[in-house]
């Protein structure tokens, strides 16, 4: 593409096609000839997770069988729904979770056991991907063993869901033989077992404090005990990092802070942003403030100490992560989880696997 080329254009959308369809025919992609279910290993260091790579009912979706617990931006809507049916692939699977079932477990331990994968290789991030195709005689039991399931959960991936059920109705409305087993009809996803997850902490930084340090400590002390931090990493909910003038201190909520009317208001995120952030900082919205910044778990506080020691930051906050229980309770509850909440790791890899519509 040519340089300033505005980046939702169709002409993009156009390119993206041009580069699958000769993706498809130079690496080859390989397509299957019967419907067929994988099992995806991911591994990170320690920690492993085994999910099930399938197509999921949009209509499930819709109808929240698939549980959400995030709001979406429009923006990113369109520019996914357009990729989508301009490409008619979906090319990044949706990170889909539930409670196990130890039926669907067996199957899945027996199906890395006795056969070779497809994919085994490690990529330039350190993530290793495995994936292995389950074995045609195995799916009646797992998509059995599934239906039994109450509702599957979405971890990661609200814009790509969204915008698989937007485009949907794009393309039944381009259909007047619409007969609801298109492949239009499915999104692709992987499902893993909430006992295998991690969630990882979603750390802030402030820029400005717009007040001296002392005058700042003060306020906060008004809702919080400040003690010195044995630990930059808080060990237990409901208790708070911060790092400032060089220095890691605990915060511990005193009686000023309540407990909450919902679910949502009684996770960390929701008590440091309303007893905190907005009455000391003056952070009303998390998600346009430009004073605050959120840093991913995965980068450690040592990336928090460095913003605040090279003066990009003023103070910093390491959070306790959420815990999959608080995402199942919310999503269950119908509530929307705070911005920024929950970093997963690791993460899946677009590419390996694609449903085309």
């Amino acid at each position: 593409m040519k340089d300033g080329t505005n980046a939702y254009s169709p002409e993009v959308y156009a390119k993206a096609k041009e580069n699958f369809l000769r993706l498809r025919e130079e690496a080859p992609l390989i397509q299957e000839t019967v419907p067929s279910i994988y099992v995806y290993k991911l591994t990170m260091g320690e920690q492993s997770q085994v999910g099930l790579a399938a197509t999921f009912s949009i209509e499930d979706y819709n109808n929240d069988v698939i549980k959400k617990h995030e709001k979406t931006r429009k923006v990113k809507e369109d520019d996914r729904t357009n990729h989508i049916v301009t490409t008619e692939a979906q090319t990044g699977p949706v990170f889909l979770t539930y409670k196990a079932v130890p039926e669907i477990d067996k199957v899945v331990n027996d199906t890395m056991k006795k056969n070779t994968p497809i994919y085994d290789f490690t990529a330039a991030d350190g993530i290793k991907h495995t994936i292995w195709i389950l074995p045609a005689e195995q799916s009646e039991v797992v998509i059995n063993g599934i239906a039994k399931v109450k509702n599957l959960y979405i971890a990661d991936g609200h814009h790509r869901a969204a915008s698989a059920s937007r485009t949907q109705k794009v393309k039944k409305d381009q259909n007047s033989a619409h007969n609801g087993t298109e492949e239009y009809n499915y999104f692709l996803a992987v499902l893993f077992p909430a006992e295998q997850l991690r969630i990882l902490p979603y750390n802030r930084v402030v820029h400005e404090l717009k007040m001296s340090e002392a005058q700042f400590v003060e306020k906060v002390k008004q809702n919080f005990t400040v003690e010195e931090a044995k630990s930059a990493n808080p060990k237990t909910t409901k208790t708070f990092g911060m790092y400032l003038s060089g220095k890691w201190h605990l915060l511990i909520p005193n009686q000023n802070v309540k407990p909450g009317k919902t679910f949502g208001d009684n996770l960390d995120v929701s008590i440091l942003q309303n007893y905190l952030l907005h009455p000391v900082l003056g952070i009303e919205d998390p998600r346009t403030d430009t004073n605050i910044d959120f840093i991913g778990g995965i980068r450690g506080t040592e990336e928090l100490e460095r913003l605040v020691n090279s003066g990009k930051a003023a103070v910093a906050f390491s959070m306790y992560p959420v815990t999959l229980d608080d995402l199942i309770n919310i999503s269950d509850a119908g509530e929307i989880m705070p911005p920024k909440s929950t970093w997963f790791e690791p993460k899946l890899r677009d590419g390996l696997l694609v449903h085309t519509i």
